[in-house]
């Protein structure tokens, strides 16, 4: 009840004395954050994916079914995922809420991997315009083509 207060009190950001007048309500889907937020990591993979298409894909693919089954390998080999996640900086909240008691092999496999999905999209994001960069310069892809 509290919080409902507090956010009653808070001023919305329609009535902020921001300099763009318009809210975040009024956007369009497609539209992009103001330059000074940076864009989450979701919104860099979408724009990877439209900017170099079924590169961007499938290396994400790739890497995602290769760190899905490294550890499905892990898990099923008997190494205790939660200890090592926890030395890792997880919290130990995240970790027990992610590996309930008595989940099979594979779903205990698929909340590690869940886990790390930041990192993919990390690897995914710095990678592909290196692949594409290559496959340019070596001519297995063509040169984009100038916007007119």
């Amino acid at each position: 009840m509290q919080r409902d207060e507090q956010n009653l009190k808070e001023p919305s950001p329609a009535t902020s004395s921001s300099s763009s007048p318009s809210t975040s309500s009024s956007k369009a889907p497609g539209e992009t954050e103001p330059e000074d937020s940076k864009p989450s990591k979701t919104q860099q993979l979408k724009k990877v994916f439209k900017e170099y298409g079924a590169v961007g894909v499938s290396f994400h693919i790739t890497i995602s079914l290769m760190s899905l089954g490294m550890f499905y390998l892990l898990v099923s080999s008997g190494i205790d995922m939660a200890a090592i996640l926890c030395k890792l900086g997880f919290s130990e909240s995240v970790v027990q809420s992610k590996m309930a008691a008595g989940t099979s092999t594979f779903f205990l496999a698929y909340a590690v991997h869940k886990l790390f999905a930041p990192v993919r999209m990390s690897v995914t994001l710095v990678s592909v315009p290196l692949i594409v960069r290559y496959l340019r310069k070596t001519g297995l892809f063509k040169p984009p083509t100038p916007a007119p």
